[in-house]
């Protein structure tokens, strides 16, 4: 007796736990199966922003985009500005070199006296550095020639010596030929390279020909 009612706990007992093993299955299979608060709630949530997005209003990605976009329109415009900038520069520098140009092909005009004769001298000795004023260049000529280009002192020494003085300031031909300013007539009575050449000789022996004052 005593072992049959043990065998019948026994087994009253297996089968207890089989039971409640059973059950506990179902449902930790029910437990895992379906989807978890959380999940749901997350599933929701992906949703959402998806709408929210689809709806029009622009995401990280699309602001992105447009700042991209409007970087690069903003680049192109700089460009575009600074090519026009330079080019409106190149221009500018080519028309201040035609206009130099147009300028240095005019030549100044002076008038074929003795008055434009000093005028030109002495814009050519402003050039070459050479000393002198238009007083000093005028009282010598008057007291030397009286402002005639072709005198020729036919009895001093030097034209016994058979090398006369002539032109305006009576210059010898080898003072003439030492003095001569580059850039004007090589001929002793041209009245500009005459002059210009007597200036140039005044300012090497006197320091200009304001300093002359009697024969030189």
């Amino acid at each position: 007796m005593p072992r049959i009612s043990t065998l019948r706990i026994t087994r009253s007992h297996k089968i207890a736990t089989a039971v409640l093993v059973a059950a506990g299955s179902v449902t930790a299979i029910t437990a895992t199966g379906g989807p978890s608060e959380a999940q749901t709630t997350a599933t929701r949530s992906s949703v959402s922003v998806e709408t929210v997005a689809a709806a029009g209003i622009p995401t990280a990605k699309d602001a992105a985009e447009k700042a991209a976009k409007e970087n690069a329109a903003k680049a192109l415009a700089e460009k575009a500005t600074a090519k026009k900038a330079a080019e409106k520069e190149r221009s500018d520098k080519q028309a201040a070199n035609r206009s130099t140009e147009r300028k240095a092909v005019t030549p100044k005009k002076y008038a074929n006296n003795l008055d434009g004769w000093i005028r030109e001298s002495l814009d050519i000795m402003e050039k070459k550095n050479i000393p002198g004023s238009y007083e000093g260049l005028h009282r010598n000529i008057m007291r030397e020639s009286s402002g005639n280009p072709n005198a020729v002192n036919d009895w001093d020494i030097n034209a016994r010596n058979g090398i006369p003085s002539k032109g305006l300031l009576q210059v010898i031909q080898p003072t003439f030929d030492a003095y001569h300013v580059k850039g004007t007539p090589k001929k002793l009575t041209d009245p500009v390279a005459n002059i210009t050449a007597a200036a140039n000789y005044a300012a090497d022996r006197y320091g200009s020909i304001d300093n002359v004052d009697s024969a030189y």
